[in-house]
């Protein structure tokens, strides 16, 4: 059946988190790209933000100078920057990352088009809308000339965007290059997690939700637009899990056409010997670190469990995991010590100096305070979690059974107190906890049992309805237990009683449930997941076959062919052409390159009478419209006696104002971080930067 799909000749995919690591749609590319890799090889590209400044270097991006180094070239000249390399994940595919700073100063333009074309409603969107419209639609544009460039009508080409942040890409590519397959994917709705995120019940009232009207009640107009708009324009819509497509069909009126879970790679889980010492090694640092923070040797034996991911206090159910684990620390019978661990990025201010002397001199006498604390907190009094940790009254005391280690830092290695990955320290846990309320997916249910891990997740994600039809309980590997909108200390005390019985089971029930964990997440191995991407491509490029007739027809411009010294292989290159002014009107370049322009409406004249058309397409900038305006316009010009009047009487004034003398006297030296002569320099943000402008025109003219 797979091999019937119509597959592209080249595939793009969109995303703010390709190359920018900011939560599981990170984890999807990164981990889906080796497989679609094998397939495209260099024809499947990614296109990410780039966004990272200073002297620090994008760890996920890998540059490649000579890759495409001629279309870079290129483009730079049509206003765009974009950096070319590798992304380095498994199978370093091709990356393009994205500088949309430059059109920062035709935001209201860009705005105004996705509302005139499409009546995407930008009204209200704050500064992080707007920098998402502009990302993806400067990536709609990087796709259009990347076609224009190097590729015919004969190729077949998928374009994919991933969230409602990249949708403005998807509608570019609707309205100006109809040849190219689109693809949108939204991994959660706005509304949905909006509501959820505020405490507003979603599911069990679904059905009578209306989006248009919740967006405006919770102030996600703008975003919930620009999702709902792109979703019911491209050729193929899909989402991550069968709970999500109800809730688009009810959102966003339209219902995917693919529902596309999410897998993962096999490869980064350590088998046999390997295993089993990095599981070792994690079980120790985790033992290490919490008896150093809480004063006294916790057991080897413990019971290890954790729980991670965003920090949705609600959503990902961290709330009711803490009340979870009040409940299991008063039941009776409980023998023996569970150690909690709840991996949840916040407001850090890096490792606990105290705790690192202690690790250092392996000290555990007495308890730190905060004795459940790895890293200092910002605002720690309006910490969520730390708020319910003294609600619960979880005191990490030696006589109590339940014990909670609060982890607020990212775990990439070098977070200073367990200074181990994520994924090494998941492979020491004995169960894994996440009740999740508010879960599209859910990535670390599943990176738990790719790592042999046993879970807890509930009805209410996409991955635990995905699981129940082959997991019956815990002894399966998952046990998903059933949530609705007001059942929060039922699922609690439901969950300390899974955790109580596994607790008592025997080491061979505990390698039993550990294998089956394994047998379970291989059949969500990307091998066996990419054929629902194969048929998003083939539904896209099938609607793009029933619009031949609408296809963009373009000319391309001539190129040069260059035969290297080294090799007889003949590598193309696009020869731009700039046009050469006849030498009566020489001196519109004089003109052009002169600021003095900027502030005298008879030059701007002038320049529009050259051709009205173009001085328009290049958005009044005289020195693109000597480039863009043909030989032969020119040469009318040199014979167009009202405009050899104007142009002389111009120039005139032109060397008038040079040739002044400065006036004597003491110099004044002006410095501003912004000037604002024109639009066409994009040198100013606001008022500042005109007054700035002004001055120097001012100056100028003195």
């Amino acid at each position: 059946m797979v091999d019937s799909f119509l597959k592209p000749d080249y595939l793009f995919e969109t995303s703010w988190e390709v190359c920018n690591k900011m939560g599981g749609i990170h984890t999807v590319l990164a981990s889906k790209a080796n497989t679609l890799v094998q397939q495209y090889q260099d024809k499947l590209i990614f296109i990410g933000p780039d966004i990272w400044r200073g002297p620090q270097k994008n760890p996920e991006f890998i540059p490649d100078e000579k890759l495409y180094a001629d279309w870079v070239e290129f483009i730079q000249h049509e206003g765009f920057r974009v950096r070319v390399g590798k992304w380095n994940v498994p199978g370093l595919p091709t990356v393009f990352l994205v500088d949309f700073s430059t059109l920062v100063s035709q935001k209201n333009e860009i705005l105004s088009y996705l509302w005139e074309k499409f009546h995407v409603d930008s009204i209200s969107g704050h500064w992080d809308y707007v920098e998402s419209a502009l990302f993806g639609y400067a990536s709609g544009a990087i796709i259009e000339n990347f076609y224009k460039y190097y590729l015919t009508i004969s190729d077949k080409v998928v374009a994919h965007f991933n969230e409602w942040m990249t949708g403005s890409g998807a509608l570019y590519l609707k309205d100006k290059l109809p040849q190219v397959g689109t693809i949108f994917t939204t991994h959660a709705t706005v509304v949905g997690r909006s509501l959820s995120g505020n405490g507003i019940p979603v599911y069990d009232n679904l059905q009578n939700l209306d989006g248009d009207v919740k967006a405006q009640e919770i102030n996600v107009v703008a975003k919930h637009s620009m999702e709902k708009v792109t979703a019911n324009s491209v050729d193929c819509f899909t989402t991550v899990s069968d709970i999500t497509a109800t809730e688009c069909a009810q959102f966003l009126k339209r219902g995917v056409d693919v529902v596309t879970p999410n897998g993962f790679e096999s490869d980064f889980v350590p088998r046999g010997e390997d295993y089993d010492s990095k599981r070792e090694i994690a079980r120790k640092k985790l033992i290490e670190v919490a008896s150093a923070v809480m004063g006294y040797k916790v057991t080897n034996d413990a019971l290890l469990i954790a729980s991670s991911g965003r920090y949705e206090f609600r959503n990902k159910g961290a709330d009711v995991l803490l009340d979870a684990l009040k409940f299991l620390n008063e039941k009776e019978g409980l023998k023996r010590e569970i150690l909690a661990f709840v991996l949840i990025p916040a407001n850090t201010y890096g490792p606990r100096k105290d705790l690192i002397d202690r690790l250092k001199n392996d000290n555990y006498e007495g308890a730190l305070s905060n004795p459940f604390l790895t890293h200092g907190l910002n605002d720690l009094g309006y910490d969520p979690i730390i708020n319910k940790i003294q609600e619960i009254h979880l005191n990490n005391e030696p006589l109590e059974k339940v014990k909670l280690i609060f982890v607020p830092s990212y775990l990439n290695g070098d977070d200073g107190i367990f200074n181990i990955p994520y994924y090494d320290l998941l492979i020491g846990m004995d169960l894994t906890v996440f009740p999740s309320y508010y879960e599209p997916w859910g990535y670390t249910p599943l990176e738990s049992i790719a790592f042999g891990i046993p879970t807890i997740t509930t009805t209410l994600a996409g991955f635990g309805i995905w699981a129940k039809q082959y997991s019956k309980g815990l002894s399966d590997g998952v046990a998903i237990l059933y949530r609705n909108d007001v059942n929060q200390q039922e699922i609690a005390i439901e969950i300390a009683d899974v955790i109580c019985d596994f607790s008592f089971k025997s080491i061979e029930e505990v390698a039993k449930t550990h294998q089956k964990s394994f047998d379970l997440a291989a059949s969500l191995e990307w091998e066996n997941l990419i054929k629902n991407y194969y048929k998003a491509y083939d539904i896209a490029l099938k609607e793009v076959n029933n619009r031949k007739d609408q296809f963009s027809i373009f000319q391309r411009e001539p190129r040069a062919k260059v035969i290297s010294e080294t090799t007889s292989t003949p590598v193309w290159k696009k020869l731009v052409i700039k046009s050469k002014l006849p030498k009566r009107i020489a001196v519109l370049h004089e003109l052009a390159h002169n600021l003095w322009w900027t502030w005298n409406y008879q030059a701007t004249d002038l320049f529009e009478y050259i051709d009205e058309e173009v001085w328009e397409e290049v958005r009044k900038n005289p020195v693109m419209l000597l480039e863009k305006v043909s030989y032969s316009r020119f040469t009318e010009l040199s014979l167009d006696g009202v405009f050899l009047s104007m142009l002389d009487s111009l120039h005139e004034q032109f060397k008038e104002y040079m040739n002044t003398p400065f006036l004597e006297g003491a110099s004044i030296a002006y410095f501003s971080m912004e000037y604002g002569f024109n639009d066409v320099l994009k040198i100013f943000s606001g008022g500042l930067g005109i007054l700035a402008g002004d001055y120097l025109k001012e100056a100028s003219d003195k």
